[in-house]
């Protein structure tokens, strides 16, 4: 049966629907999702041993949650996805400002209509995706925004007295009776208007200012917040905090992989950025080792956090940089390169904190040192460091890289270089392409190796590298000096 024919209160009543509150109706949906082992939370990644079984837990338990941890943590996405757990459509009393239920009203509107029309009081149907009410705390949120208060052109127009429960106007709660309802940066909302939270979470009702009217509102809340040892512009007042059931940890991905998976999915990729632009596994991994490396630079506050939009905002840059090349060679297509990295550091200056030590420093370089920091993890999770062959008294698998530039040869990788120009620079290292061959490298990214073992060997300094203009120029670090004493 299709429940939207339902247009008025006694075909409700015919059709056997029972009412129930939000909380119960998570409660057994999340049951029949469980049953069927079909996935909960669709898109989030490195959750399923820790936040996703906590709040799982928490809905089954009808508690209100909130959700604790640095941003860039999806705490949010995993709000909004709490919808896909509600029916998909519920009957309101139609005209209803909260969601009135037809078989449970609690609005003066809904309460009048239904003694007025009776069975015929007419209905609307609500889908999920609307049932849900989000607000970005901010100082400047009122009791008005957020619970109601007295609307006195209404009781002009009306001719009511204020004291008459038809002039009040309701907030952004009342209206999220039957839904979700979410404060996103809760320590930033005033303490007193935290304090206005209290009956409604404990009692399950509100008051606005003097009237004696009281309704029992029927809301799932979720609230989320970075720890209060970070957040200086508030704290989430301890009364209000222990009203709230469950309080769930978040964090960052533990993992590259799930990292990666986590910026595939978000970063928005034109269309025809993705028919011209191929970006190397590696490059990925690279790209995610960037944040992880971030977060635990010295010049960067840990307490802050590197939001995973580094790595979102940063593949965005990526794939850009290589196509502005591609279209300025005429190229049809073209691959990623380390390269184009320096393209990332816009992605990467605005979305860190700095201490003291990394002011001084200056975001541009922090950047290019984290970059430089996640080159040389790569490097060595690929090759053998330079120095192993001295311990083993061994023969030094670098040992023609470095005698070619030695030779006073250099190398100058534009990053506006065509394919063709980038290739056969590479090609001229002699020794390069044989190591790479003999790591096991396929064919497809053996540039990218090519171009990764060059950088690694800079940041281990084995060769020096300086960038100049669009320009990375490798060459022997004492070639310099030489030609200084000349």
């Amino acid at each position: 049966m299709d429940i939207k024919k339902i247009k008025t209160l006694g075909a409700l009543k015919k059709s056997g629907y029972i009412s129930r509150s939000i909380k119960e109706e998570l409660r057994e949906n999340l049951i029949s999702k469980l049953e069927r082992r079909e996935k909960v939370f669709e898109g989030i990644y490195g959750f399923d041993e820790t936040v996703l079984p906590d709040i799982e837990r928490a809905i089954l338990s009808r508690h209100n949650i909130l959700l604790l941890g640095l941003r860039g943590q999806a705490k949010t996405r995993i709000a909004r996805l709490l919808t896909t757990l509600l029916d998909e459509y519920m009957p309101i009393v139609a005209g209803s400002e909260i969601n009135d239920d037809p078989l449970q009203p609690l609005s003066n509107f809904a309460v009048t209509t239904i003694s007025d029309l009776g069975d015929k009081t007419p209905i609307d149907w609500v889908h999920r995706d609307t049932r849900y009410v989000e607000k970005l705390a901010t100082p400047d949120v009122s009791i008005a925004d957020l619970i109601g208060d007295i609307d006195p052109i209404k009781a002009a127009t009306l001719k009511l007295a204020y004291s008459d429960e038809r002039v009040l106007h309701f907030g952004l709660i009342p209206r999220a009776h039957r839904s979700i309802f979410v404060i996103n940066e809760l320590p930033d909302l005033q303490a007193r208007i935290q304090v206005s939270l209290f009956n409604i979470l404990q009692e399950g009702d509100l008051q606005i200012r003097g009237f004696k009217l009281r309704l029992p509102l029927d809301i799932q809340f979720m609230f989320t917040a970075n720890p209060e040892d970070y957040t200086n512009r508030g704290s989430i007042i301890t009364p209000l905090k222990d009203r709230i059931e469950s309080q769930i940890l978040t964090h960052y991905p533990t993992e590259i992989e799930i990292a990666t998976a986590i910026t595939k999915q978000e970063a928005n990729i034109h269309q025809e950025q993705k028919g011209r632009v191929t970006v190397p596994e590696v490059l990925h991994e690279l790209l995610e080792s960037v944040s992880f490396q971030a977060r635990e630079s010295e010049f960067v506050d840990e307490k802050s956090g590197v939001s995973a939009r580094l790595s979102i905002s940063g593949l965005e840059n990526l794939v850009s940089n290589a196509e502005r090349r591609a279209i300025k060679n005429k190229e049809k297509k073209t691959t990623v390169r380390i390269t184009d990295f320096w393209g990332v550091v816009p992605a990467i200056t605005g979305k860190l904190e700095l201490v003291y030590e990394g002011e001084q420093v200056g975001p541009y370089q922090v950047a290019m040192n984290i970059i430089g920091a996640a080159i040389k993890e790569m490097f060595l999770d690929t090759f053998p460091h330079p120095d192993d062959h001295t311990r083993k008294q061994e023969k030094d698998p670098y040992g023609t890289i470095k005698a070619w530039f030695q030779a006073g040869n250099k190398v100058d990788l534009l990053n506006d270089d065509t394919d063709k120009n980038y290739k056969k620079k590479l090609d001229a290292i002699s020794g390069l392409k044989i190591i790479v061959s003999n790591a096991g490298i396929p064919d497809s990214q053996i540039y990218t190796f090519m171009e990764l073992m060059l950088h690694g060997l800079s940041e281990l300094e084995v060769i020096t590298k300086l960038y100049l203009e669009n320009t990375s120029s490798f060459s022997d670090p004492f070639a310099g000096m030489f030609d200084n004493l000349n």
